[in-house]
């Protein structure tokens, strides 16, 4: 089917959902469900999974069509469902129905998903890691520690990556799972940040039980899956805002307009340059979208999260610097967690805070430069003592 048919199938479908199921009208999850049934969720998943089989670089034609009948972006609902386990699932589970099951909730936001893959001795070396999973007839008996989960304390599911054979080197001894996280055996404490929210935690797994359907692809492939879902959380994290003047430049622009009282030469000159790399950010991601097929992103994604973990925290920079002493008002440190619903984001202080730890989740930029220089450039990769050994025989701290 050419480009142009395919462009006329997506935009006729988001139209029929739009007329059928107004979005201003339904229930969040009612629309969403009608997206997912329409291939709209993912339009370049496989028919019946959320999508129409064509390009990833449609998507923008069917989200223009929703967002501008006042659909909610749907990311934001289930972030680590819709950009990192929805990918994961399409390309490595099983069997179609299981895919199927775990996509229609996901995509709804009836299901939140986590991801349970950094640990306290394993952060950016995760290939170290040393949760266990030990195969007992046809279950996998999980024991082991998580840490910085996301929204553990909300998700129904966890994308779990785990070491079955502590004998291979460390890329090799892994198999990934999908975890319930209302099971027996799992334990989640919340992680207050210092914006006063909990949104990360602790995982503790005593014992926990995973059937082995619920493995996605084969016993000791498990870093090869997990590539899919780093690629995609890169890619998603680094995504910018398909509309000009949008994102997190929005929020400083706005302060400028507001706060005239504050203005002088130098800051506006932050303020010029600021927005012109944010541009440049959105249009080397809008050419990234128009241009992408039916596949995973592969290591170019980095490139989109580095740019702007580092732009975002310039941005909230450049705002503290705008209203001086201000900046340093802050008085609801101890919030809660109002779900998915409240503005997360708060006041500008809280953002200030909050995007120290861009450049840290999803990949430090010292790792997504790592990736880009021997991935990507095709430099000498950094030696590593560690290579070929098993990984029990490998010193941990």
């Amino acid at each position: 089917m050419s480009a142009v048919t395919d462009a006329a199938r997506v935009k006729e479908a988001a139209r029929t959902v739009v007329a059928d199921h107004d979005p201003r009208q339904v229930p969040t999850r009612e629309l969403l469900g009608a997206c997912f049934d329409a291939g709209l969720s993912w339009v370049h998943f496989p028919e019946g999974l959320g999508g129409l089989g064509v390009s990833r670089g449609l998507q923008a034609l069917a989200d223009e069509i929703m967002q501008a009948a006042g659909a909610p972006a749907p990311f934001a609902r289930n972030p680590i469902g819709y950009g990192m386990a929805a990918p994961t699932i399409r390309d490595h589970a099983l069997s179609t129905e299981r895919a199927r099951r775990w996509l229609r909730p996901l995509a709804t936001a009836e299901e939140i998903w986590c991801q349970l893959f950094s640990e306290p001795g394993a952060g950016s070396d995760l290939a170290g890691l040393a949760t266990s999973a030990v195969p007992d007839g046809t279950e996998w008996v999980i024991n082991g520690q998580k840490v910085w989960t996301s929204l553990a304390h909300r998700a129904r599911w966890g994308l779990l990556l785990a070491r079955t054979d502590p004998d291979q080197p460390k890329h090799q001894g892994l198999s990934y799972f999908v975890l319930d996280m209302h099971v027996p055996g799992v334990e989640v404490r919340p992680l207050r940040q210092m914006t006063g929210q909990a949104e990360f935690n602790e995982v503790y797994l005593n014992d926990a039980r995973i059937p082995d359907a619920h493995r996605l692809g084969a016993v000791g492939d498990g870093w090869r899956v997990a590539l899919t879902t780093l690629m995609n959380e890169r890619a998603a994290l680094g995504e910018a805002s398909s509309v000009r003047g949008t994102g997190t430049i929005a929020d400083a622009v706005a302060l400028w307009a507001a706060r005239p009282d504050c203005h002088t030469p130098v800051l506006r000159d932050r303020l010029a340059a600021l927005w012109t790399r944010a541009e440049a950010h959105r249009l080397t991601g809008e050419r990234a979208r128009r241009s992408a097929g039916a596949g995973s992103p592969g290591p170019e994604g980095s490139i989109g999260k580095l740019v702007s973990a580092e732009l975002n925290q310039e941005i909230y920079e450049f705002c503290m610097d705008l209203i001086g002493l201000e900046g340093t008002l802050y008085g609801d440190y101890a919030v809660g967690d109002d779900g998915p619903e409240a503005d997360w984001r708060g006041p500008l202080q809280r953002r200030f805070l909050r995007s120290r730890a861009n450049t840290i989740e999803g990949g430090t930029s010292e790792v997504l430069r790592t990736i880009l220089g021997e991935r990507v450039l095709g430099l000498p990769g950094d030696l590593r003592a560690d290579a070929g050994r098993p990984w029990k025989e490998i010193p941990r701290g």
